[in-house]
């Protein structure tokens, strides 16, 4: 067998074998479908809600960002707020086993009976599938999705990359304008920001 029909042929096994590469969310596009386990045992899968909106938000007890939000009261009072009117709210844990913001599920329970927090579910995220499908780089990082099923805000929580506190009242929260917007039947003037706060904890240390 000639070397060059011999290369032709591991070329094509290669690609036969290869794994598919999924892309990351973006704003505009269609949401990645998941399922993901919460904290409370139960398990949920993101195109179930299809014909409501849902906010995805990254967290990390650790990060002095999250910190900020929830010390503040502000991400439980955004939870509260927008699940009374029946947008679904997922918090999402990517850190991984032994990592900063990594927890068991009774820990995280814990956490949000603690923090009196209140998302439509906690979903613990180790082997960063979840945070991967969305190319979610920090905790804090927000993702709001229509009822269509599309992207329609990517980005940070707000406009004060901050840990203080006192920038929380006077911040530019950027969730509750795109859902208030979108709501509205308005477009979401600021569709992406860049994603502020602790980098999110892989197990492959990707990001």
């Amino acid at each position: 067998m000639k070397r060059s029909t011999l290369y032709l042929m591991l070329v094509a096994m290669l690609l036969c074998t290869a794994r598919p590469v999924i892309s990351a969310a973006k704003v505009g596009e269609a949401a990645p479908d998941f399922t993901g386990t919460a904290s409370n045992g139960k398990t949920f899968r993101l195109s179930e809600y299809r014909g409501k909106y849902v906010v995805l938000e990254w967290h990390n007890n650790g990060c002095p960002f999250v910190r900020k939000q929830y010390n503040s009261g502000n991400m439980q009072r955004l939870q509260k707020q927008w699940t009374s009117k029946g947008v679904v709210w997922f918090t999402i844990l990517s850190s991984a086993a032994g990592k900063q913001g990594y927890v068991t599920a009774s820990e995280e329970n814990d956490y949000m009976a603690k923090m009196q927090a209140a998302p439509t579910a906690a979903l613990l995220d180790p082997t960063g599938e979840i945070g991967h499908l969305y190319d979610a780089k920090t905790s804090p990082q927000m993702v709001v999705i229509n009822p269509q099923g599309v992207v329609i805000y990517d980005g940070a929580i707000d406009d004060k990359p901050t840990t203080e506190l006192n920038d929380v009242p006077g911040a530019t929260n950027y969730v509750s304008l795109a859902l208030q917007q979108a709501t509205a039947g308005k477009q979401v003037e600021t569709s992406a920001t860049r994603p502020y706060g602790c980098s999110v904890k892989y197990a492959d240390a990707t990001h």
